[in-house]
């Protein structure tokens, strides 16, 4: 009851009648999960549709109704006609597509006979919004988390100073690195016009590193403060930009979405267990809809597109490289693996423009600059130019670390309590010195 309670405090303190929103769709999976336990033949299939379109209603109407009548709007001009439908005037829900699509997993899973319907209310209730991961992930399953609601959770030492390790280095990756990059991405983004070709080039690749620390920088923070209390949450997070190729950058990259996508719709439209050309849509189809799930804007569409055609690009390629005895799994060289982490890393970047662009027109603009390495301020006389480089080049440093020489000395988990001390208070310096407390965002909170 007190998470519960305190999960509702959480919540509203963003917009309080939102919370209605939440009970609504709480009070049909709570039922909808029970009813279809209950249910014999074709009434199973009608209580998961209530409960899917439920979900993916709220959803609608918040968060892409007037991204649809936007668009309603430009056909219906090209034509000489005139839109009757109105707008809505309304404030998007804080993380709606996370406990949405948390929400989702319960109701198929207990469809698929792999989860027993919650019976406790509370329970249920504490599982959408448990609130260390209700805004922004990560995006949990009724297996991994309402059985842990159950267990008596006494107080560990070990475990919480291990959660409040998590829990620091989140604030690092958050405020020292996230919000000190996006002073630059910002500034240079919102005159794109005004910056060169290398300025943009410089501010996407930033922009890259900013939102994979301000976004697993949360995950951190979430996945440290749900142990400190007992909590076990999936990890999101598996340093993607060490990937070698998109597909395991994605299997890297926000690890919830990309398996909740994967088992719930990637399987169900077939998988690889399809003809060729099937499999090709299914992957490319996918991603297209992460795209839309990310945002209700054309240029998170095309940024799902094009790691969808990535993908397919990619097992085309492989298919013909094997007709000329190349495997699959062969394991390529240090230097090649170096040159295609490169190349993965570039392609990412490029996919990243449209994600941080505000419309396409932007996107465009960029995209032209960078190609045709336009003149303008490159913007480095900047202390936050500095910073930045930094900040990136201590990040790569502590992640290699992580990669490559995983059993080697470490230091936030050194035997020797000196080192130990020191590296938790060089940490909190390196909050307070160089962190950005503008009270900026976390970057999927929009989502």
């Amino acid at each position: 009851m007190l998470l519960l309670f305190a999960s509702c405090y959480f919540y509203m303190a963003f917009v309080p009648v939102y919370i209605l929103i939440l009970g609504f769709t709480i009070v049909i999976d709570y039922f909808a999960g029970i009813f279809l336990e209950e249910a014999r033949g074709r009434k199973r299939k009608v209580w998961l549709i209530a409960s899917l379109v439920a979900n993916i209603g709220v959803l609608a109407v918040f968060k892409y109704y007037n991204f649809l009548n936007d668009n309603l709007t430009t056909l219906l001009h090209g034509v000489g006609w005139n839109n009757p439908v109105p707008y809505l005037k309304i404030l998007l829900p804080i993380g709606l597509s996370f406990h949405t699509f948390q929400a989702m997993s319960y109701t198929i899973e207990v469809y698929r006979g792999h989860q027993k319907a919650e019976r406790n209310f509370g329970i249920y209730a504490l599982y959408v919004m448990f609130y260390p991961q209700l805004v922004a992930g990560p995006i949990e399953r009724p297996q991994n988390l309402l059985h842990q609601f159950y267990e008596k959770h006494s107080f560990d030492y070990e475990r919480v100073v291990d959660g409040l390790k998590i829990m620091l280095w989140g604030f690092v990756k958050k405020l020292v690195i996230a919000d000190r990059l996006g002073l630059y991405v910002d500034a240079v983004y919102g005159n794109a016009d005004q910056h060169s070709g290398l300025s943009l080039i410089v501010a996407t690749v930033f922009f890259a590193f900013q939102i994979y620390c301000d976004f697993s920088g949360y995950s951190d923070i979430a996945i440290g403060s749900a142990k400190v209390m007992g909590f076990t949450l999936m990890r999101n997070f598996n340093r993607p930009y060490f990937s070698a190729n998109i597909s395991e950058f994605w299997s890297r990259w926000h690890i919830s979405l990309s398996t909740w996508f994967k088992d719930y719709l990637y399987i169900s439209l077939g998988g690889n267990r399809v003809s060729i050309p099937r499999w090709y849509f299914n992957l490319f189809f996918v991603f297209l809809v992460s795209g839309l799930w990310h945002g209700a804007n054309w240029t998170f569409v095309i940024w799902g597109a094009l790691n969808g055609f990535y993908l397919v690009a990619a097992l085309i390629r492989n298919r013909l490289l094997s007709k000329w005895g190349w495997k699959e799994n062969d394991q390529p060289s240090w230097w090649m693996r170096m040159i295609n982490i490169g190349i993965t890393f570039l392609l990412t970047c490029f996919a990243w423009i449209f994600f941080r662009a505000a419309d396409l027109n932007q996107a465009t603009l960029v995209i032209g600059r960078i190609f045709r390495f336009e003149k303008g301020s490159l913007f480095t006389g900047n202390p936050t130019f500095t910073y930045s480089l930094f900040a990136i080049a201590f990040l790569l440093l502590v992640e290699a670390k992580e990669e490559y020489y995983k059993g080697s000395f470490t230091l936030i988990d050194n035997k020797s309590p000196l080192v130990r001390y020191s590296t938790y208070l060089a940490l909190i310096l390196l909050i307070l010195l160089i962190g950005v407390f503008d009270g900026g965002q976390f970057i999927y909170f929009q989502f």
